[in-house]
């Protein structure tokens, strides 16, 4: 059995695929947002978060030959977990990561190494600020935003983690923006119109994060973006095609 680590939008794409090949696939997500993965025989679904203890007892209980890897392409932590567990198991690892989509060239953008250098330069011009990262790494743009006096907006899944992140860090619901991505150009532009954001804040997280329609509004809108770096991944075999997937693990591991 193939266990693929999902969570994405990727998932259902790969888990079909896969399925089709004649694998049988467990797809884990480590939350409770509805992802759909197709309806193949093939396809089992898990839900729960797994560190490396629980990743161990999953891969032997249900006789896991290969980790396909499609979790987002900032989940560091997480890939490093999987990779090291494959390694110390001695089974194949895949890593599917979409490519980047933001040419680092690009007018009216500044790069951050990560949250921290984000908040920071996103503040630095003291103009409101939306980021669009999700609820975790909240902490340095709400103490930015209290240092400097200018404004945070965060748009985040509407479910009562984040809601609980935004509380925490003193974030006021009416500058919550709750709703599933991706968005429009024209609701980007709606959502920086609406209070007055000169900064956006996001990730280069491909095309099926909506990442270049955020790009789009932001030139249109004339708003500044932050764009905080892909962590640097040394985890195995990499892939941004799915076939190619395939391939790798016809010569990896047995059906």
């Amino acid at each position: 059995m193939i266990l693929l680590l999902g969570g994405t939008s990727d998932t259902g794409p790969i888990a079909e695929r896969l399925a089709t090949a004649g694998y049988r696939v467990l797809a884990s997500k480590a939350t409770g947002v509805s992802l759909s993965v197709g309806d193949h025989p093939n396809i089992e679904c898990r839900t729960g978060p797994l560190d490396e203890t629980s990743l161990v007892d999953l891969i032997d209980r249900r006789a896991i030959v290969a980790i396909v890897d499609a979790t987002h392409p900032y989940a560091a932590a997480i890939r490093e977990m999987a990779w090291q567990v494959a390694q110390q198991k001695g089974i194949a690892y895949a890593s599917f990561m979409r490519p980047a989509v933001i040419d680092p060239a690009t007018p009216g953008v500044t790069w951050a190494a990560d949250h921290a250098a984000a908040a920071r330069a996103a503040f630095a011009q003291r103009r409101p600020v939306l980021l669009t990262t999700g609820a975790r790494n909240l902490a340095p743009y709400a103490r930015q935003a209290r240092e400097t006096g200018a404004a945070l907006v965060v748009r985040v899944l509407d479910r009562p983690e984040s809601w609980d992140a935004c509380r925490r860090e003193g974030i006021l619901p009416k500058n919550v923006l709750a709703g599933r991505g991706p968005f429009s150009v024209e609701e980007n532009r709606q959502h920086i119109r609406a209070f007055g954001i000169g900064v956006l804040v996001t990730k280069d997280s491909g095309t099926a994060g909506g990442t270049l329609e955020k790009l789009q509004a932001a030139e249109a809108e004339r708003c500044h973006v932050v764009v905080v770096r892909r962590p640097m991944l040394t985890t195995g075999e990499n892939f941004a095609d799915i076939d190619a997937i395939v391939r790798f693990l016809a010569g990896a591991c047995e059906h």
